[in-house]
């Protein structure tokens, strides 16, 4: 990693993990993410409103399209200007942005200030994703940051679950101008904690003169290519996102309906399978440390795999959502340790462009997996296509294998990326 992580601990123990500025990290982020969730459900209900679906799509690509775009960059600007001066600033605006967006479209009921907003807040998500990606390697040693990813893990699932009922609530109570600014005061809330967190990450040293910014955003690319490791744990951590997402969003809608088993069997599911991943990422903030790497990456990888092909094969619902809740379990350790593992693999001083890419990946996973299974689906059927999916998600705990037999520090031929990557860095924290 580009810093000592112990280095922000009292004493400066290898084995301590900074609790007080995870604590300020898990509650930020849970700020911020449930606000978000609850503004993209009531900026979506806002846009049908005022033109139907077409204007929720135009809405929702000003927001996903430069926020995809800008994440390699941020990543570029994280490694040269650091975690905290990308997070302040960027935070700092979209709290403005909010905030005046809250009042504009309060006076107006035309589509144009959605799109505008929806489009600045993508780009200032874009640019702080890679940054927000890493701290916690700021924060815990690498034998601890296994726990320290299990419970961030957890905000990131509750923040739906408690965002979305939340932005509906908003839209009833007062519209969409009260969720944006219950949006702009729960980024105000991680902006005062992202002072916290990274308070004394101070500015990559310059070790001379670099490539550009906009060179320096295919670094997360090349560093891929030179470091097996790495190279194979975004493989894994990229299987498993793709085979999941067709299963969860469409296949299971699909077989309730077709099965009359009606919309609470979904809910029923998911619910399941969100209890399950709960309890396994709080257990893993307690004891992940303990438990092996192949036991988190392999066995669980295999177990989520063979899950998923039990979850398209069963007669019933309430045996889908115990099946669901089990492969939550799974997925609460699993996902977490292929974070931790994919982070460990980094170099020093990329910690950025690395997190950048990855982010991608999680971004891209939704819409290739909808894109490539879809119309499989017209040859295979909802159950073949949902075990083909079980069967691709075995490359996890494959590439997690290979990953593994790996040495983290294998690097390119001389010469090989020096000519384009960024000179190393080093981040005092």
């Amino acid at each position: 990693m580009g810093s000592n992580p112990a280095a922000g601990t009292p004493g400066g123990s290898e084995s301590a993990v900074d609790w007080r500025r995870v604590s300020s990290l898990v509650v930020g982020q849970a700020a911020v993410q449930a606000g978000s969730f609850a503004l993209l459900i009531a900026m979506s209900w806002t846009a049908v409103q005022l033109g139907g679906r077409g204007a929720v799509t135009v809405v929702t690509l000003a927001a996903t399209v430069p926020r995809a775009l800008l994440l390699l960059f941020g990543g570029a600007l994280t490694d040269v200007l650091g975690p905290r001066a990308v997070l302040l600033r960027a935070t700092s605006v979209r709290v403005a942005v909010l905030v005046a967006g809250a009042l504009v479209v309060a006076t107006t009921e035309t589509l144009w200030p959605l799109v505008v907003i929806a489009l600045v807040d993508g780009v200032l998500l874009g640019l702080t994703g890679p940054a927000s990606g890493v701290l916690l390697p700021h924060l815990a040693p690498q034998d601890q940051l296994g726990r320290a990813n299990s419970l961030f893990s957890m905000v990131l699932r509750l923040a739906p679950i408690a965002g979305a009922p939340l932005g509906a609530w908003l839209v009833v109570v007062g519209g969409l101008p009260v969720a944006m600014a219950a949006a702009a005061l729960g980024c105000a809330v991680w902006l005062g904690c992202a002072a916290h967190v990274t308070r004394g990450m101070t500015r990559p040293e310059r070790t001379g003169q670099g490539p550009s910014l906009v060179r320096r955003s295919g670094d997360g690319f090349r560093l891929l290519a030179a470091h097996p490791r790495l190279r194979w744990m975004f493989v894994a951590c990229f299987a498993m996102d793709l085979a999941f997402l067709w299963p969860a969003e469409v296949a299971l809608p699909l077989r309730a309906s077709e099965q009359g088993w009606g919309v609470g069997a979904v809910a029923l599911v998911l619910a399941a399978f969100s209890v399950g991943a709960l309890a396994s990422a709080a257990l893993g903030a307690v004891l992940a440390h303990h438990i092996p790497p192949h036991v988190k990456l392999v066995l669980t990888g295999t177990g989520l795999a063979a899950g998923m092909g039990a979850m398209a094969l069963v007669p019933s619902p309430g045996v889908l959502a115990a099946t669901a809740a089990a492969v939550g379990l799974l997925s609460g350790l699993n996902g977490p340790a292929l974070v931790t593992a994919y982070q460990q693999a980094v170099p020093d001083g990329r910690m950025g462009a690395a997190m950048s890419t990855f982010a991608l990946s999680g971004i891209g996973a939704a819409p290739l997996s909808l894109a490539l299974f879809t119309p499989v689906s017209l040859h295979l059927g909802v159950t073949g296509t949902w075990l083909l999916c079980a069967g691709l998600a075995l490359l996890s705990p494959i590439a997690a294998a290979i990953a593994l037999r790996s040495r983290k520090d294998a690097a390119p031929r001389t010469g090989e990326l020096t000519r384009t990557a960024p000179e190393p860095t080093a981040t005092t924290v």
